[in-house]
């Protein structure tokens, strides 16, 4: 049975950085998106970037300066990396499979995505 299952989160001091990856063995495929997704607590669940299967990539304008998505199709790994951490960067951050790709591009929003992570934790200290 596939899935995925991210890794790399932890703690981290503001400034710092952070690389999570999803094990995405079976998800990268044509036509369809990828993505990183956190939900803080008492928030909603929120998109942070997303990219297809021939490397187009998107990352929400707010974190575009110090987020980056990328993906290594041979590994089928998905990957953020996160620089300049900040507290408000504190989350739950899942990896999400199955995103219809749209005329406009990769979906921002978690429901048109399809299968999720058990997602890691973030967490940054000032």
């Amino acid at each position: 049975q596939k899935q995925l299952v991210e890794s790399g989160g932890g703690s981290a001091q503001a400034g710092g950085s952070l690389r999570l990856s999803c094990a995405a063995s079976g998800y990268i495929r044509s036509g369809y998106c990828m993505g990183w997704f956190r939900q803080a607590p008492g928030k909603q669940r929120e998109g942070v970037a997303a990219i297809t299967s021939d490397g187009r990539k998107t990352v929400v304008d707010s974190l575009k300066d110090r987020f980056t998505i990328s993906q290594d199709n041979a590994k089928a790994a998905l990957y953020l990396e996160m620089n300049s951490l900040q507290p408000e960067d504190t989350a739950m951050y899942y990896c999400a499979a199955g995103g219809r790709l749209q005329s406009y591009g990769c979906p921002r929003y978690p429901s048109p995505y399809s299968d999720w992570g058990q997602g890691t934790q973030v967490t940054v200290s000032s």
